[in-house]
């Protein structure tokens, strides 16, 4: 019985070196936790620059919009300027008839 004991004792005391040996895991190496470290500011980095080139092209497109509008303002600047012009041509227009009319009217019939 006293063999048995011992034995038992043996197996299980060689059971708990065995498990302690085989549950500690190694830790983390430095090596994984600069990979780590690199592949998180590598991400940061490609984000802050995928937010630069949104913005860019959000400016350019306003930008681009704006000079739309520019555009679209003078041409609507522009057509009121002829309209006026015609306006004013046919008012000059108007006038040189009735003093055309007028001075033939006044004129001395031969």
């Amino acid at each position: 019985m006293k063999k048995s004991i011992l034995n038992l004792s043996a197996t299980l005391i060689a059971g708990l070196f065995a498990s302690a040996a085989f549950a500690q895991t190694p830790a983390a190496p430095a090596e994984a936790k600069a990979q780590a470290a690199h592949t998180k500011e590598v991400v940061k980095a490609e984000a802050k620059e995928t937010k630069a080139v949104a913005k860019a092209d959000a400016k350019e497109a306003a930008a681009v919009a704006d000079a739309k509008a520019d555009v679209a303002s003078a041409k609507a600047d522009a057509k009121v300027a002829k309209t006026k012009a015609h306006h004013k041509a046919a008012k000059a227009k108007v006038k040189a008839n009735e003093k055309a009319v007028d001075a033939s009217a006044t004129a001395p019939a031969k």
